[in-house]
């Protein structure tokens, strides 16, 4: 298991390329990078500015770990067409940490040899679908509107593509701008958020902007608001802006407070933030796997008393089917659908998703959460998506 101490200057790892490395060797310009990853996606706070997002202290106990058992000779298609165990999966597949929840009780578990499920695994875009819940709450409290102009909450934004966008179409990725979503960019305009998000080292002679100052620079697209699903990051990025704005408390207090405390988290949690302490929104989180499932075992129980029901329950709506069909993602979930930050599968499933291998998948029908957490070498890997939906699925059918 990966630990703090010094003395774990060469982690174990059972994927490909494994390598030993020193903590020096870990940099900005490498975390996301293949060995280090397997290390810094649990130590992120060492590499990267963060806050800390409080668990309760009144936390149910944890519950002794539980093997895979039956579910680890479940099979599915892999990404060459070949029929493949969940066992065998989760380490081709760079897995760290899986768990799956059957009516809120986990019922298996399992852990790659450098990782500890103890650990705040980042789970980047899922943090995205943290937000929107957190938005659902601001808004049943009555301290947000998802009908008003994106300039009444935060008016810096006048000039840039957020100024005559709704807060809804922000939720919904819904936001025609000229800001293109390339996680292997290294020159343009996508490292150079980065930059401003504190993610990539600084560049002499070009100094990045802070985080809001660089989100209200971004420009109008072509087409207009709500036509269609663009999927860009730096829109939850000035969610997470807007809802600090509406509540007057800063993000990772607001997500402690509304969300982490009320649901029983048993871990805390982080998300990393700029120069002036503006947090990541839209992928800086950091949470415990069990902590996670959590999370989408409160969405699964229609928010568990702590997320207004009728918000959850328009997740599910595909009320926003038009847009999504239009839009960059399509090959995804081609019959799906996406409302405030979460992905409607088009057959019952709910899912929240990060780049290298993050995943919440809800099944209400057989009451199953699954929760994966990995290190890919890709950011970004279409026919490892669709293996790993095929893997969900068969974990659902096993009930």
């Amino acid at each position: 298991m990966a630990t703090d101490h010094l003395a774990e200057r060469q982690p174990k790892s059972t994927g490909p390329a494994t390598e030993a490395f020193n903590r020096a060797d870990v940099t900005l310009s490498n975390w996301r990078t293949t060995p280090y990853s397997r290390w810094s996606f649990q130590n992120v706070s060492e590499i990267i500015p963060s806050a800390v997002i409080a668990g309760s202290r009144a936390a149910r106990p944890q519950p002794a770990p539980v093997a895979l058992s039956s579910l680890a000779t479940v099979e599915f298609a892999d990404t060459d067409g070949v029929t493949r165990t969940l066992a065998d999966f989760l380490t081709t597949s760079e897995t760290d940490e899986l768990v799956v929840m059957r009516a809120g009780t986990i019922v298996a578990e399992w852990s790659t040899a450098h990782s500890d499920p103890s650990r705040p695994h980042i789970i980047f875009s899922v943090s995205k679908s943290l937000t929107g819940l957190l938005a659902g709450i601001l808004a049943g409290k009555g301290l947000l509107s998802f009908d008003k102009l994106i300039g009444e909450y935060v008016p810096e934004v006048a000039g840039s593509a957020y100024a005559d966008a709704t807060v809804q179409q922000l939720f919904d990725m819904e936001i025609s701008s000229n800001f293109v979503e390339d996680y292997l960019d290294s020159s343009g305009g996508f490292e150079r958020y980065r930059r401003a998000t504190r993610w990539n080292p600084d560049i002499p002679g070009d100094p990045a902007p802070d985080l809001s100052s660089f989100l209200c620079g971004i420009g109008k697209g072509d087409g207009p608001h709500g036509d269609k699903h663009a999927y860009r990051s730096p829109n939850t990025d000035l969610a997470g802006i807007v809802l600090e704005r509406a509540a007057g408390v800063r993000f990772a207090s607001l997500m402690s407070n509304e969300l982490w405390k009320p649901m029983g988290a048993v871990s805390g949690a982080m998300v990393t933030v700029d120069r002036i302490g503006t947090a990541r929104a839209a992928g800086g989180i950091s949470t415990a796997p069990r902590d996670l499932a959590l999370v989408g075992d409160l969405v699964r129980r229609q928010g568990g008393g702590v997320v207004p029901a009728r918000f959850v329950s328009d997740l599910w709506s595909r009320s926003r089917r038009g847009a999504w069909a239009k839009g960059d993602q399509l090959e995804l979930f081609p019959e799906g659908s996406y409302r405030n930050y979460w992905y409607e599968t088009g057959n019952g499933e709910l899912a929240a998703i990060g780049i290298h291998g993050q995943w919440i998948w809800i099944h209400p029908e057989t009451e199953t959460v699954i929760v994966k957490l990995s290190s890919q070498t890709l950011p970004v890997d279409p026919a490892l998506d669709h293996a790993i939906i095929r893997m969900m699925r068969a974990i659902c059918a096993a009930a």
